[in-house]
């Protein structure tokens, strides 16, 4: 395909996984507060890593240190973001690199509550040390590196050792072919070095098992080694006399040979020279022990050489191993294996390919540099040769067995397959490719290869050939008489071998595509051309894509478009158009974007600590000490960690609401029980000093609660009944009935009647309490009507509207009730002398405020690395561009009487019924959008042109 654009570049949506911004706000503060740096953008094998999914992906297994503990555990990690088999090991060892550097302190923070140990032992260090949460200031002990034999740290793990490129086997040159190399014997460590120590035990030199004495040490030298030094421990003069020098070594003698001490070795010499004597008289032939023979010694040429020389060979043995150790090199080698660094090799390959139409035809094709008049098996090697399709029609075909295959062609077809393997695995190098290009005997060859008869033993050939035809097509020029151009279209046409489809597709659609000649693609019957529309609606990818790749280079020339247009009646437009629409949202994934709609507001702590309830108090008196104190703290008390309370503060507060409720059974604790009791029930609390001219001891991580809690865990709500010129009520009740018993009896002023059970509104006892409007936090809810004072039941009735629903059906009924969390104080301002209520409401400080977001939802095509669309969704989208493109220009190249077909309604008719899905593509789908763009600019332009 042609290259993109920098127009067709959309930037990266959100992440599809809603808590993926609150794990990045988290690390990020907790990197900031560490004082480190997090490497959002890390990336391994030129793969980005995302630390979200890295977390969630270590903290399901278990955690750093139990994939650690595990056994390939960090590949089986690596798997998951897709890093490759080669260099498994180097690149589990970076994965596990990059969770240690940035997210390893914060796993022990979050997922296990525990302090992180220092930056110096943790992210300073590499990651080959021990597990990270057995790791203290205390307990650690800096990595210790010994050197093995080898030149290998013995603490490296399997992940920190980059594996290397296994060694590619070549067999000997001696082993014809057949028989594998011999095994080698694996490099014996060397001993391992020890330093001399002399044996200082005694001053006299020891005798050696042949009786001969050392050399004796001079007294002298003795004598001042041991007494030439300072009485000084600490001087240098005391280091320098105390040095003991290596004793000299032993001399080595070597005994002299005679025919006492080793008759053996003169009766050998005597019999060596006897022999010699013999010789020279002539009684015996000259002795050939010990002498080199003719070609013993030398290695000869290397693989790559001999290879190379055995192919040009004409010796048929030398062929087969030239040929079988070939296709190891391509292989192995192929990336490195060049065609110019070994002249002659890519001819005499292509010489052994053509070998193939001899097992089928009466003929041996042979390649003349030359312009002298060319045989019916002479191929051009200089220009080609252009009638090399008509050559193979008049080919006479020789009787070859169709189901048994003798030895001889059988051999001969498994060299020749040899042959086009090694030009196919050389030929993906993009130097090779260039070389072969240049080779006007290999254009032949294709043509040759592609038109073999249909037997089954030519389907591998077939295939080697259009997978070379693939890498070398962008580097030739095509037009619709070139011999191969036609053989790639009979592969197309045929359409039975859905590989030879493929490549072919691929090949047609690369030609001149390295060059500055445009690929018009000419000559093509109607028939390919509806077909491969037929093949886009299967459910094969590769299939439809290559379709797709070949109908982007096809419809970008005006021509071939006005050849559609002509030929409507056979290839209909508008289905075709459709099932382009349809691919847009092919293999489409969901991606939802996360919009704030209003910020968190957080609880504050309350100004006072709350007044327990009386009915609570009594449970409360109910306990002996320490437990009364501990119900109370839990009452009142909260957790935060970032808050305190002054301890004198709280040891007030305790003896003002216990003191007259003490017997000489239940006394108050002491100030220091107490203190010690408020550390055992939060455990985030503890006593500490802040320091300064007035020192202050606080218990840090606790405040007041707005509202006491009772020992079930239920929170009582605060009467906010508030009349004007008085204080707030702020008295606490635990159920919505008891707010409203209280609400009614104390504030509306309406008593019970007889019964107990029902309240009596038409009394009069209390009538003058009986408030003007609802007061309840500044409500006000009658102030706004015209009509006169609210009665008592329909004050009654509003005040349900303020207490929180538990009834059973609270959930249906939520967005219609007042609760804690919503139930706001919007602030009032004048205007034109009224009391209007602003739109944005002050939250409730004793409830907060929960984050609110909206999710929108994205169909987002697949998408590479640099956020750019791939696959079908994009190779339909250029297809469509380029119709709406060119319709309007091709319709100009038509014949007058076609001409008038496509005017603004035919427009409108191809390209009006997918306007929506094109709406909704370029809305939902920000990957195509910039392509969506420009179709609907080119529908309306070619609307406009039309008329």
């Amino acid at each position: 395909m042609a290259p993109r654009s920098s127009q067709e570049e959309e930037p990266e949506l959100g992440e599809a996984d809603p808590g993926h911004d609150e794990f990045v706000v988290s690390l990020t503060r907790f990197a900031e507060e560490r004082g480190i740096n997090v490497d959002f953008n890390a990336r391994v094998n030129g793969k980005h890593i995302d630390l979200f999914k890295l977390w969630n992906v270590v903290t399901s297994r278990g955690g750093y240190d139990a994939i650690s503990a595990e056994k390939l555990a960090w590949r089986k990690v690596g798997m998951d973001f897709n890093l490759g088999n080669a260099n498994a090991a180097a690149y589990a060892f970076a994965l596990k690199t990059t969770y240690y550097k940035n997210l390893a302190a914060y796993e022990i923070k979050t997922f296990w509550n525990r302090g992180p140990p220092p930056v110096e032992i943790l992210e300073k260090l590499t990651a080959k040390g021990g597990d990270i949460l057995s790791r203290t200031v205390e307990n650690f002990q800096p990595p210790k590196r010994s050197t093995l034999a080898n030149g290998e740290s013995d603490s490296e793990g399997e992940e920190a050792r980059t594996p290397k490129e296994d060694r590619m086997e070549i067999d000997d040159p001696g082993s014809g072919g057949g028989g594998g190399r011999s095994t080698r014997g694996l490099r014996q460590a060397p001993p391992p070095r020890q330093l001399f120590q002399p044996d200082l035990s005694s001053s006299r030199q020891t005798r050696h098992s042949s009786g001969h004495h050392q050399s004796p040490q001079p007294a002298s030298a003795v004598h001042m080694g041991y007494n030439y030094a300072s009485s000084n421990p600490n001087s240098a003069s005391f280091a320098i006399a105390n040095y003991e020098p290596r004793p000299p070594m032993p001399l080595t003698l070597r005994p002299i040979l005679t025919p006492g001490n080793n008759p053996a070795l003169f009766k050998e010499r005597l019999r060596l020279a006897r022999e010699a004597r013999k010789a020279e008289l002539g009684l015996i032939s000259p002795s050939t022990k010990g002498m080199m023979k003719p070609g013993a010694g030398f290695e000869g040429p290397n693989i790559y050489v001999r290879t190379l020389q055995g192919l040009r060979s004409q010796v048929s043995e030398e062929q087969d191993y030239a040929l079988h150790h070939l296709v190891k090199i391509s292989h192995e080698r192929g990336d490195k294996y060049k065609f110019d660094a070994f002249p002659n090799l890519a001819e005499g390959l292509i010489e052994h390919v053509l070998g193939v139409s001899s097992l089928f035809y009466d003929v041996k094709w042979e390649i003349r540099y030359s312009d002298d008049d060319h045989d019916i098996n002479m191929l051009d090697g200089i220009k080609g040769t252009p009638d090399i399709l008509q050559r193979i029609q008049c080919l006479k075909r020789i009787d070859t067995p169709d189901e048994m295959e003798s030895e001889d062609f059988a051999r001969k077809l498994t060299k020749i397959l040899e042959a086009g393997l090694t030009i196919r695995n050389l030929a993906l190098l993009e130097d090779n490719a260039i070389y072969l290009a240049d080779m006007p005997q290999l254009r032949d060859f294709l043509s040759i290869a592609i038109n073999l008869p249909s037997p089954s033993v030519t389907t591998e050939l077939k295939h080697y050939a259009l997978e070379i035809a693939e890498q070398v097509t962008k580097y030739w020029r095509m037009d619709e008489s070139d011999p191969l151009y036609q053989s790639l279209l009979t592969q197309v046409n045929d359409g039975r071998d859905r590989g030879a489809v493929i490549t072919s597709l691929r090949a047609l659609s690369r030609i001149s595509t390295s060059l500055d000649d445009i690929n018009s693609l000419k000559g093509l019957p109607i028939t390919i051309v509806r077909r491969i529309c037929e093949w886009i609606l299967l459910e094969d990818d590769e299939l439809v894509h290559a379709c797709l790749d070949f109908l982007y280079v096809f419809t970008a020339v005006p021509e071939n478009v006005a050849f559609l247009l002509s030929n409507s009646s056979d290839f209909p437009i508008s289905s075709f158009l459709g099932q382009l629409a349809r691919l847009l949202q092919f293999h489409a994934t969901a991606t939802y974007v996360r919009t704030t709609a209003s910020e968190k507001v957080p609880v504050t702590a309350a100004a006072e600590i709350p007044t327990v309830p009386r009915d609570l108090l009594e449970q409360f008196l109910k306990y002996d000490e320490p437990d009364r104190s501990n119900h109370w703290l839990r009452s009142v008390f909260e957790e935060d960690k970032e808050s305190f309370i002054t301890q004198i503060a709280l040891w007030s507060a305790y003896q003002y609401r216990f003191t007259e409720h003490t017997t000489e059974r239940t006394g108050l604790l002491p100030a220091a029980e107490f203190i010690k009791n408020v550390s055992s029930i939060f455990a985030g609390a503890n006593a500490q000093v802040v320091s300064g001219p007035n020192p202050k001891f606080i218990i840090k991580g606790i405040r007041p609660r707005h509202a006491p809690m009772d020992p079930k865990g239920r929170v009582y709500s605060r009467c906010l009944w508030k009349a004007p010129g008085s204080s707030p009520c702020g008295e606490f009740l635990l159920k919505p009935k008891h707010i409203f018993d209280h609400i009614v009896h104390q504030h509306i002023g309406i008593d019970r009647k007889s019964d107990g059970l029902s309240w009596d509104f038409e009394s009069h006892s209390r009538k003058a309490q009986l408030p003007p409007d609802c007061f309840w936090a500044g409500c006000r809810h009658f102030a706004r009507r015209d009509a006169s004072a609210p009665t008592a039941y329909e004050l009654g009735m509003h005040v349900k509207t303020h207490l929180p629903d538990q009834s059973n059906k609270a959930a249906h009924r939520q967005k219609y009730n007042r609760t804690p969390v919503n139930q706001t104080v919007p602030p009032v301002r004048p205007i034109n002398g009224h009391r209007t209520l602003t739109k944005v409401p002050k939250v409730d400080p004793e409830f907060g405020r929960e984050e609110k977001n909206y999710y929108q939802k994205f169909e987002v095509a697949p998408t590479d690395d640099m956020g750019n669309a791939i696959g079908l969704p994009w190779g339909s989208v250029v297809v469509l561009r380029n119709l709406a493109r060119n319709i309007p220009k091709a319709a100009a190249l038509l014949q007058p009487d076609k001409r008038a077909m496509f005017s603004r309604e035919t427009m409108e008719g191809l390209f009006g019924p997918l306007r929506d899905r094109l709406l909704f593509v370029m809305a939902y789908n920000k990957p195509l959008a910039g392509f969506i763009y420009e179709v609907l600019g080119y529908i309306d332009k070619g609307s406009v042109l039309s008329d």
